[in-house]
């Protein structure tokens, strides 16, 4: 009696006719009983030299050549040394023997032993090792593991604005440098055993997230392509998984070989995704022509979508983004020296890029998207959208300790309506949905809903401070500190001079007499400390750490709305910050032996931190449309030296 022994990984199965394949370091494990003859009592197991085996329960006779009673659990578990080099080039056969430990028959299993890794960067080196044992799983922390995948939203092609995880193919060489490799390691013979294939495979759900390319055959592709070599190229690295194609064989390859897969990340993490993706690498067994394929193996490998990151004025510019109007030329020009003084580079979007808007909170994305420069959107549905959407309501603190708890990302600071408010503006819920998902710059949410537009960045900002504990300070608008100011210019003989250089020219005796607009930066003042007391709890900030800037604001009335502040000058927090060098809105206050007042007093109060002050002309073109300096510029910065990875969670 000839049989052949077949076994699935880590469960028991019958011994029966046909040719056995196993995997290196996993295990067949076996019933020997089950095709033992009727009277079978003892049994002997014989095999090559690469083969292993163990008998459960392990046999009380220690000699190999003595017959083992059979009995009805016994287990035959085989495992192989090394791949085979050629199909069924071992075997191991199962001797059974009667009550006289007669001969009664013989069980023969051909193996073909076969390597199969699906790898990724689990140690986070920058190199695809193999078969990592924590290549399954994900851990934050400085000890932890688990591969990367970046968000593909960059756009390799500077003639077609479409990102690239919108693009049907891979269209550059440089394309891949922003998808994660996974390596397919197998080792065995030249082909497999008839029936048998390899398949790649996704969920559902994470198949939304994440597309898998691959090169079409083994080695590392050439890094450069001409444009036409464009069609051969896209041929070369063909789509595996995405979300319409779930499930994909792949080409076994042979002998001692690697083939290179592209991981794309296609969507940042959210309120239904957890930024992990899963993705399974199996080996089919034909079973018979009206029965589906089983898995006798599954490798399984998982990586994280890095989190969208900000960052914060501390940060080393790198390059300065301003727009270009029709009435803005002078706050242009201002720009453009403070720019060069600080020995950054400065790009202008001129009006047939910007259509008309001069807020640079908002990038012109059909303009800047481009190689290693990308944006994510999120839209609201059936929601109001209100100007606390905009991103002058979207700032990040510098890196911070709060209780113990390290923030070296810093977190992310938002604007919304007061949290026992029954109605009011907020932030969208989609938008702080996604902020909060990212989880590596928890967001605070301060009170912004009392202001006008509605923006945090109207009321407080960070500047870097070397003599601080926290490396930073926090520039905050304070009205009480704007009295202060003026009653001291009063004080000193100078009730008649006055702010502004226009018809709207005010005195500071008028100022101080008015008491409308005390009662309103009275309120203002109240909505300040609110969001004062919030950050320094949330910040991990003492009084020290706070610098309060004399400004002053009013209440206007909105059509159909309550009564909402802006600022009653040139809003002087509002500043851009490049270094050491501030940006800062020119305030047109009341002047003192010829130098004003307000500009003199914000030197006094940051130029001791090592701060240069410029003051720039923003009166007209963005002040009187509600926005300063800060509204109408935006800063690229060098990225943190910390890795996101290593944040304890």
């Amino acid at each position: 009696l000839t049989l052949g022994l077949f076994g699935k990984i880590s469960t028991h199965k019958t011994l029966r006719k046909g040719l056995g394949i196993c995997i290196i370091t996993a295990c067949l494990c076996c019933l020997v009983f089950r095709t033992a003859p009727l009277s079978s009592r003892f049994f002997s197991v014989k095999c090559t030299s690469s083969v292993q085996y163990r008998i459960n329960p392990p046999p009380q006779e220690t000699s190999h050549l003595s017959p083992i009673p059979l009995s009805d659990n016994s287990v035959l578990v085989i495992s192989m040394k090394h791949a085979s080099q050629y199909e069924n080039d071992s075997k191991l056969s199962v001797q059974y023997y009667g009550e006289k430990k007669d001969v009664l028959g013989r069980a023969v299993l051909h193996l073909t032993a076969v390597e199969i890794s699906l790898d990724v960067d689990a140690d986070r080196d920058g190199i695809v090792e193999h078969n990592n044992p924590d290549k399954g799983s994900w851990k934050w922390g400085p000890d932890g593991h688990g591969a990367i995948l970046l968000v593909n939203c960059d756009s390799e092609r500077t003639y077609l604005k479409k990102p690239d995880h919108e693009q049907t193919s891979i269209t550059r060489v440089s394309d891949l440098k922003d998808m994660s490799v996974m390596v397919l390691r197998t080792k065995g013979p030249a082909k497999l055993p008839e029936g048998y294939k390899l398949t790649m495979h996704i969920s559902q759900g994470d198949a939304e997230s994440v597309r898998v390319f691959r090169t079409r055959s083994p080695g590392v592709m050439n890094n450069s392509i001409s444009y036409t070599l464009f069609n051969a190229f896209v041929r070369d690295f063909p789509l595996v998984l995405s979300s319409e194609v779930l499930s994909q064989e792949v080409p076994y390859l042979g002998g001692e070989a690697e083939m290179n897969f592209y991981v794309e990340g296609l969507r940042f993490p959210d309120r239904d995704f957890d930024g992990l993706i899963s993705i399974n690498l199996s080996l089919l067994e034909p079973i018979g022509e009206a029965l589906p394929e089983t898995p006798i193996f599954t490798d399984k490998v998982m990586l994280r979508v890095a989190p969208w990151i900000m960052t914060p004025n501390t940060l080393q510019p790198l390059e300065v983004f301003v727009c270009s109007t029709s009435d803005n030329y002078t706050f242009l020009n201002g720009m453009r020296n403070l720019v060069a003084k600080s020995g950054y580079k400065l790009n202008i979007c001129h009006e047939y890029m910007n259509r008309g808007d001069r807020w640079m909170q908002n990038f012109p994305y059909e303009e800047l998207l481009g190689p290693n420069f990308g944006y994510v959107t999120r839209t609201a549905e059936n929601e109001e959208v209100s100007s606390l959407d905009s991103f002058g309501n979207l700032e990040v603190s510098p890196p911070v300790t709060v209780n113990g708890k390290k923030y070296p990302l810093g977190r992310i600071i938002i604007g919304v309506a007061f949290p026992t408010a029954t109605k009011g503006r907020n932030m969208t819920k989609v938008v702080q949905e996604f902020l909060f998902a990212q989880k590596v710059q928890e967001p605070v949410a301060l009170f912004s809903d009392w202001l006008l537009v509605g923006h945090v960045d109207e009321f407080m900002t960070f500047v870097p401070a070397s003599d601080r504990k926290c490396y930073l300070c926090l520039l905050c608008a304070c009205p009480d500190a704007g009295y202060k100011l003026f009653r001291g210019l009063q004080n000193d003989g100078h009730g008649q001079a006055k702010m502004f250089d226009d018809e709207e020219q005010i005195t500071v005796d008028e100022i101080l007499n008015d008491e409308i607009l005390q009662s309103h930066n009275n309120y203002v003042q109240s909505c300040i400390d609110w969001n004062r007391d919030v950050l320094k709890r949330e910040l991990g900030l003492d009084d020290d750490d706070i610098i309060d800037m004399p400004i002053l604001f009013k209440l206007v009335e909105e059509m159909g709305s309550e009564s909402r502040a802006v600022a009653y000058y040139p809003d002087m927090v509002n500043m851009i910050v490049l270094g050491k060098n501030l940006g800062i809105p020119k305030p047109f206050g009341p002047k003192v032996n010829g130098r004003c007042a307000l500009e003199a007093e914000m030197c006094s109060l940051l130029e001791g931190l090592g701060l240069r002050c410029t003051f720039i002309d923003d009166f007209a073109s963005y002040h009187k449309l509600l926005g300063e300096v800060h509204c109408g510029s935006n800063v690229r910065r060098q990225p943190f030296d910390f890795k996101w990875w290593n944040l304890e969670m």
